[in-house]
């Protein structure tokens, strides 16, 4: 059983920047793949980023390549999403969510992944 608790949400102005973090209970943590996962009013929970268990692999979707960066630390239980240049179109409520053996060429999948946090919002102004 895994706990998922985002924070570091909040408003900001586009082009600026936010740090989103993921801090996830039980000593197994570094056993998980991890992920950002987004949903925008209106529309379907969609991929942002994964992270392997080791840190060793990350994915991005393409409309956050190069302005987001995924990483964890495993000695704190807890993953990241580093998100700048923002864009309106970023606005959404960001979740967390925590897989065992996320198969590498689904990792943009939700049923990949057994366990999701409650969500942190997310709101770039123009």
């Amino acid at each position: 059983q895994v706990q998922l608790v985002e924070s570091g949400g909040g408003m900001v102005q586009a082009g600026g920047s936010l740090r989103l973090s993921c801090a996830a209970s039980g000593r197994t943590f570094s056993a998980y793949d991890m992920a950002w996962f987004r949903q925008a009013p209106g529309k379907e929970r969609e991929f942002v980023s994964a992270i392997s268990s080791s840190g060793g692999n990350t994915y991005y979707t393409d409309s956050v390549k190069g302005r987001f960066a995924i990483s964890r630390d495993n000695a704190k239980n807890t993953v990241y999403l580093q998100m700048n240049s923002l864009q309106p179109e970023d606005t959404a409520v960001y979740y967390c969510a925590a897989g065992n053996s996320v198969r590498p060429w689904a990792t943009w999948r939700r049923s990949e992944y057994s366990y999701w946090g409650q969500g942190t919002q997310v709101t770039v102004s123009s």
